[in-house]
């Protein structure tokens, strides 16, 4: 759950006990170019007052619209609506490439329940929510990171999970930058430094601060699916004790700062060193991040962000058409 779909949750728990009657959308399906995907929440308060989104604006307005003039939110606890049928519809609001949206409308969802879905999510469990068209009922069950949104025309089961979580090993300034912009992205962020000199200049709000071995830090945090752990010291002593934990972890991602000569020697320390398989070492993305030319420390952190996404989501970057400028192969900040 991201956190604007999470503010949208902790929004409806604070209407619903001021008094305010309430509509829950959610985005069912989509088809063709969509703005959000299939899962995301809006919030329409009986007054108009909205949050969250589920298009660029203009469905949100539209929808606005007919809760003020009454079309929406009477007596049906439950409506399906269809955004983008037609092409004239689809530039009407504003949706690209004739992209439809399926939204599914709930006029009272239940306080309680929105409480106890908020306290699964910030106990760290990953909660499947389903709703029955047909009856209006919903159940909150167990899920896992593998489950995934379902929608069969009658009901709807979405996925609702705890932050996405990013360690990050070394407290330097490219740290400082990654912190900052991975907890935009929603990421619950923790670095580790066992150097004191480095923890006492330490300021990204936020963030968790911890002074444990590297080794010791990925252990403990008992890394899975929704987990990223990037090394940063460019020291091996502590890199390379976090890298042989977090290569053997069911981490999406696994990153360490170098230059490629400095990567194909750490991947064979590791090889004969620590036993790591082949299999497992293929999963280390060094040099860490997309090669768009960084070379500022937030440049470099926009790089590591971009490649975490993009692994995140599935999605294959082709850089075998780069050709960098001049770098310098042994700098240990240029990937």
């Amino acid at each position: 759950m991201d956190s604007a779909d999470l503010q949208v949750l902790r929004t409806a728990i604070v209407w619903l006990e001021a008094g305010h009657r309430v509509m829950l959308v959610t985005v069912a399906a989509t088809w063709g170019s969509a703005p959000r995907p299939p899962g995301a929440w809006a919030l329409i308060r009986d007054d108009g007052a909205f949050t969250g989104s589920v298009s660029g604006g203009c469905i949100e307005d539209d929808l606005v619209q007919r809760v003020r003039d009454g079309s929406l939110m009477n007596d049906r606890p439950l409506d399906v609506v269809t955004y983008g049928v037609t092409r004239e519809e689809s530039a009407r609001f504003g949706l690209p490439c004739g992209g439809t949206l399926r939204l599914i409308l709930e006029s009272a969802p239940d306080l309680q329940q929105m409480k106890q879905l908020l306290q699964r999510i910030q106990s760290g469990q990953i909660t499947a929510r389903t709703l029955d068209l047909a009856s209006g009922h919903v159940t909150l069950d167990d899920a896992t990171g593998k489950d995934t949104l379902s929608w069969n025309g009658q009901q709807l089961t979405s996925i609702h999970g705890p932050q996405l979580r990013l360690l990050i090993i070394g407290a330097g300034q490219i740290s400082d930058y990654l912190s900052t912009m991975a907890q935009a992205l929603d990421y619950a962020v923790t670095v580790c430094d066992p150097r004191e000199e480095y923890r006492a200049a330490w300021q990204v709000s936020g963030t968790r601060l911890i002074t444990e071995m590297p080794d010791d830090a990925v252990r403990a945090l008992n890394a899975d699916a929704r987990t990223a752990i990037v090394a940063l010291t460019h020291d091996p002593k502590l890199d390379d004790m976090a890298l042989l934990e977090a290569l053997k972890s069911p981490a999406f991602y696994v990153g360490a700062l170098g230059s490629r000569a400095n990567t194909a020697k750490r991947k064979e320390r590791l090889r004969q060193y620590f036993d790591l398989s082949p299999e497992e070492l293929d999963r280390l993305h060094g040099p860490v991040g997309l090669p768009i030319g960084s070379r500022t420390p937030a440049e470099i952190a926009v790089s590591i962000l971009a490649e975490m996404t993009a692994v995140r989501h599935g999605v294959t970057i082709n850089n075998a058409g780069y050709k960098p400028t001049t770098i310098n192969e042994e700098s240990c900040s240029l990937p």
